[in-house]
């Protein structure tokens, strides 16, 4: 593949953001930046938070993925539903009401200042490694394929991908992200099509003929019954629905697009559409998953058997939250045939999409960041005229993913970086257990005790993960970690309970 190409097809993306940035980074301030002025259009919303809620890491994950687990994915996108419908009547009815910019601030009100700043905390921690995470693996495969052979040093690459990113966003911040992550969308869903479409050219496949290799393949199997795997229905559809509650709900870089929205029902509104909207997404992925094996096969290249139920953990909910991603070499599979073996339009579509899939998390995230810090922790409010101070704090979070990205490749050990990849995503365990006992509970607890059970519940994980296998019989822990960090949690918040008679109207 020519690297001049797919460099010029990239710069142009970038370009094309740029203007769409200008366009609606004008009279921008800092309610602008952090809510879009609440104008938002919910239709856009929804549309854009499809890219944002997928990384660069599912987007090459999920097709591979398909030769290890099916279709069993689509039992996790089922318990999506179930807890978006929690986000959409408890959560977002409970954001709206207080008013807030910061969803860490309701920690405050209810617990107290050292409650709140742990949570932001917390919050900061998990998406500053989970972006820098992702941002180098899609780095890694922009490398490999087109800058290496440029000899361009790696930190030059990360480098001027986050300057990219910065310039973009910093303006107008989430006015801006709605519109962009909706470009962004669209063309990462194109390219999903598009690679569709090419294969079923090379496969001489009608419309028709495609639905129905796919229907009858052995990757279209959905559900599994068997209690054993860890892709089991019943395990997958709970994981999906608390997966979807913590990484959505309880997650400043997803609710701050919700919170966007000109007012409570229009944020329901796109809660609903855009998570009925991922059932034929995660469809079209995987559909495109099992083509690629089906292609493979037919060209005679060699596909290792991947036929093993427990690789199902190596998909999108893990990428996301517990970090198992060089695990399994069927993540290679999607570049490998689109950049080697397919016509040269599918590499440049799925460079494309590569790209807009991972942009489109990296640079919410770099604002949901900026958010956060200057709410929680510099106490702006919505109208703040400190503008230099918060173009400083953008700067400084954009440096911050660069040194953690230079970082994982020094340590240049798949191990040791998914080991810290994996910790951080414990952190939103006791985000779950904060807010639970927030909502379900009046208790008033010892604020000041609350950062040592936030510390306590997800290392107390760590141990029972890595020992799970000796201690309980061979059993290993997958998604049930989250639940039991968060119930850890929220029995160290009844430990710390305060005994008081003082009612919380608000929290009632």
């Amino acid at each position: 593949m020519n690297p001049v190409l797919l460099i010029s097809v990239i710069a142009a993306y970038f370009i094309l953001l740029v203007v769409v940035s200008r366009i609606t980074g004008r009279n921008a301030d800092s309610y602008s930046f952090f809510l879009g002025n609440r104008q938002s259009p919910w239709y856009l919303v929804a549309f854009g938070m499809i890219g944002a809620s997928l990384s660069g890491v599912t987007f090459i994950s999920i097709p591979g993925e398909v030769g290890a687990s099916n279709f069993s994915y689509m039992q996790i996108v089922l318990g999506y539903l179930a807890g978006y419908f929690v986000i959409a009547n408890v959560l977002l009815p409970l954001y709206y009401r207080l008013n807030l910019t910061s969803i860490y601030v309701y920690l405050q009100k209810r617990f107290g200042m050292v409650s709140y700043r742990t949570g932001a905390f917390f919050f900061l921690i998990s998406r500053i490694i989970g972006s820098a995470f992702r941002l180098y693996l899609v780095a890694m495969v922009l490398d490999k394929f087109v800058f290496s052979q440029w000899h361009v040093p790696f930190w030059l690459t990360v480098a001027i991908t986050i300057i990219f990113i910065w310039v973009y966003s910093f303006r107008a911040g989430i006015k801006t992200i709605v519109w962009t992550d909706t470009l962004q969308t669209l063309f990462m869903l194109l390219a999903v099509i598009i690679s569709i479409w090419f294969i079923a050219g090379q496969l001489d496949l009608s419309f028709k003929g495609l639905f129905e290799t796919i229907k009858n393949s052995r990757y279209s199997e959905v559900f599994v019954w068997e209690w054993r795997p860890r892709n089991n229905f019943f395990k997958h559809f709970i994981s999906g629905a608390f997966i979807s509650i913590v990484m959505t709900g309880l997650d400043q870089d997803m609710m701050q697009k919700n919170l966007s929205c000109r007012n409570l029902n229009e944020a329901k509104k796109n809660v609903y559409w855009m998570s009925t909207s991922l059932i034929f997404v995660n469809i079209l992925f995987l559909s495109l998953g099992a083509l690629l094996y089906i292609y493979a096969h037919s060209k005679g290249l060699i596909i290792e058997n991947f036929q093993n139920t427990d690789a199902a953990c190596k998909i999108g909910l893990y990428d996301k939250l517990l970090g198992l991603y060089n695990c399994s070499p069927t993540d290679q599979l999607f570049p490998y045939l689109s950049l080697t073996h397919l016509p040269v339009m599918a590499a440049l579509v799925f460079t494309l999409g590569l790209v807009a899939a991972a942009y489109s998390s990296a640079d919410s995230a770099l604002t949901a960041l900026t958010t956060s810090f200057c709410v929680d922790f510099l106490g702006f409010k919505e109208n703040d005229t400190r503008i230099k101070q918060r173009y400083l704090v953008h700067i400084g979070f954009s440096v911050v993913l660069f040194l953690v990205i230079i970082i994982f490749r020094a340590i240049n050990n798949d191990s040791v970086i998914n080991s810290v990849f994996t910790l951080a995503g414990y952190t939103y365990g006791p985000l779950l257990g904060f807010f639970a006992f927030g909502l379900y509970t009046r208790k008033k607890v010892y604020d000041k005790w609350v950062p040592l059970v936030a510390v306590l519940s997800p290392v107390i994980c760590y141990i029972v993960s890595v020992n799970s296998k000796s201690w309980f019989n061979g059993y290993v822990f997958g998604f049930e970690l989250l639940i039991l960090n968060g119930l850890l949690t929220f029995t160290g918040m009844l430990l710390l309970r305060r005994r008081t008679r003082q009612k919380q109207e608000i929290f009632s």
